[in-house]
């Protein structure tokens, strides 16, 4: 086991390695200049030339790279060229957003969807079976913003249960923490909770129709005990990849949720940074999302591997 955990953490050197250097390319090709937008709209050419040479981008793209590179190696993610402050000072500042929000929206989606799933599988072909499925669809099809605007609409104007917009830190008490947490959480779990709800019907429909799922109605077990303590179980593994999948894929949602209720994350620092060209923000946190993904996906592995001693050797 130890073995296969060291293969799969080389092997995401190389990924990580092509990551850092498309974004740095990517970011140096693209149209707009960080010291233009840094010096104002006013400033002259002379100007711009000299924010240039204090950010560094007057030298050569090796050049560039190789610096940026060594900083990494040395644990030094660099200063923000917008917010004039260290990178690794921003994303502490931000990350409590961010994991609160992923975590609540994970609870939610997982709470509700394996259940729905479950009931799904088990009134196949149903009014409910078919209720489920249509709510799935609906979820994947309409975008994270739409569905955020809509929750601030009914809940937010409409109804006045939740702010508009905004977010309290755990710091600040319990209550208000919870209460604008919600109604991000819960707009983000929409696509999360079809996503799982599906995989958790397939699975565990597929599960239903196994001779010791028949053995154990012949034996008179309850039926709530034969979904959730031998369907679902061994239905799991599928079940625990696609809610994997789902923590690496909020890395968009988050993007987009937080800007819409406008929480100060790592979602709203990466538009902000994107907007004001801000190269070692941008680069610092694409990484870090990158190697979030990574690792992840690793675990995602080690868990089929506590299912499969195949891969253990």
């Amino acid at each position: 086991m130890l073995g296969y955990v060291l293969r799969r953490l080389l092997a995401a050197i190389p990924v990580l390695a092509i990551v850092a250097v498309l974004v740095f390319l990517m970011l140096r090709l693209t149209p707009g200049d960080p010291a233009a937008v840094i010096a104002g709209d006013n400033a002259s050419s002379e100007q711009i030339a000299q924010v240039r040479q204090q950010l560094g981008l007057d030298q050569p793209l090796p050049v560039q790279f190789a610096i940026w590179i060594g900083n990494l190696a040395q644990g030094n993610l660099g200063e923000s060229f917008f917010f004039k402050k260290s990178i690794g000072e921003l994303i502490l500042g931000r990350i409590e957003p961010t994991l609160s929000l992923a975590a609540a929206t994970m609870l939610i989606a997982v709470c509700v969807a394996i259940p729905l799933g479950v009931v799904a599988a088990y009134r196949h072909g149903s009014w409910l079976d078919r209720i489920v499925m249509g709510v799935s669809v609906l979820g994947f099809s309409v975008p994270v913003f739409v569905i955020g605007y809509l929750m601030i609409y009914v809940f937010s104007i409409t109804l006045g249960w939740f702010p508009v917009q905004g977010y309290q830190p755990l710091s600040g008490g319990l209550g208000g923490y919870l209460h604008r947490l919600v109604l991000p959480a819960l707009t983000l779990s929409v696509v999360y909770i079809a996503l799982i709800a599906r995989m958790t019907r397939a699975s565990v429909l597929e599960v239903l129709n196994e001779d010791y799922i028949r053995t154990a109605r012949a034996k008179g077990q309850v039926e709530r005990k034969i979904l959730f303590r031998h369907a679902l179980k061994n239905a799991a593994v599928p079940i625990v990849t696609v809610v994997g999948i789902g923590i690496a894929l909020l890395i968009g949602g988050v993007v987009v949720t937080e800007s819409v209720f406008a929480i100060p994350g790592l979602g709203r620092l990466t538009v902000d940074a994107v907007l004001a060209r801000d190269y070692p923000t941008i680069q610092a946190l694409i990484l870090m999302f990158s190697g979030v993904y990574v690792l992840i996906n690793l675990l995602i592995d080690l868990t089929y591997s506590l299912f499969d001693p195949r891969i253990r050797h």
